[in-house]
């Protein structure tokens, strides 16, 4: 009989942030809040964590009078897991509904990993709701589709290293559930930087994850994200999506990348120019892997300000 993972409540961390539900685009969200009384700032975290990856960015943000609010993506944490929906169209429909229903008509997005491709999404789908863009190791969608054919040797064999294996039933589920979620950890590592390995932060943040992925239909939703993302490719869907996604995105848009990502290669994010717009700035961190947000709070948060500010 297979054991019950944890209550999706337990990822309700406590800290200087406020928790509740919002209904959006047909499901529930699970949202962590640090009202600081202005302009909305939305943060949307990437796999394998949840709402939590954003802890150094919700009171800094709050303190400088954004009202910053982490969402569970669906599938994750303690917003709802329904058994589809983990295309990138319905993905960016739960943040643009998520947005109107914080009582808001536009944000900042700021997103890392699959959270920044649904940023990308939402501005290119629903771009009178986004005043600015901020993406964490994370380049244009069609960015990513093109490097992986033309740079074979090292986009392509770098999302080939892990998405592949995702495409298995079951298989991908069972290896991150065993052992108490003990391959997220090594994921971690292996896409971090040394330093932040090395750290007590790093410990924290992994047994954090390793509960995280645990809760029942989370590493299943999560496996969704990227079969869909290889099998669109091959359907008349994927073409669709890329022609939505292929206008310049307009608002002002900043990239912060680690020097280090072995996920998502800093030549890959470079070659996002050809969707943005006159106002980007591209800033790679050095010695620094696939969470500049975990592993260098102190260097995001203040290219963060500084763009959000202007």
């Amino acid at each position: 009989m297979r054991r019950a993972g944890p209550d999706p409540s337990s990822v309700r961390l406590s800290g200087p942030w406020t928790h509740r539900a919002v209904s959006a685009n047909g499901i529930r969200l699970h949202v962590a809040e640090c009202d600081g009384g202005g302009p909305l700032v939305v943060l949307l975290h990437g796999f394998p964590e949840f709402w939590w990856s954003w802890r150094h960015q919700l009171g800094h943000l709050a303190e400088l009078g954004f009202r910053a609010v982490a969402v569970d993506l669906r599938g994750y944490g303690d917003s709802d897991k329904p058994p589809r929906g983990y295309d990138l169209w319905t993905l960016a429909g739960d943040i643009a509904g998520l947005i109107r229903a914080l009582g808001e008509s536009r944000a900042h997005l700021v997103g890392h990993d699959w959270g920044g491709l649904i940023a990308w999404t939402v501005a290119a789908l629903h771009p009178r709701l986004v005043r600015s863009l901020a993406v964490v190791g994370a380049p244009h969608p069609l960015a990513v589709r093109a490097a992986v054919v033309r740079d074979p040797r090292g986009q392509g064999r770098a999302t080939a290293a892990y998405a592949l294996g995702f495409q298995l039933p079951r298989l991908p589920e069972r290896s991150l559930r065993a052992e108490d979620g003990a391959r997220v950890a090594r994921i971690l590592r292996a896409r971090a930087g040394a330093e932040w390995v090395a750290s007590p932060d790093f410990a924290e943040a992994a047994a954090c994850y390793r509960h995280a992925i645990q809760v029942p239909g989370v590493v299943h939703s999560a496996m969704e994200y990227y079969r869909w993302a290889l099998r669109s490719q091959f359907r008349a869907e994927g073409r669709r999506f890329a022609a939505a996604v292929a206008r310049s995105t307009a608002v002002p848009l900043l990239q912060i990348h680690g020097a280090q990502d072995p996920c998502m290669l800093v030549r890959t994010a470079a070659a996002s120019q050809r969707w943005i717009g006159a106002d980007h700035r591209l800033h790679v961190l050095p010695a620094t892997g696939h969470f500049p947000h975990e592993e260098r709070p102190g260097e995001t948060n203040a290219l963060l300000a500084g763009f959000l500010a202007t």
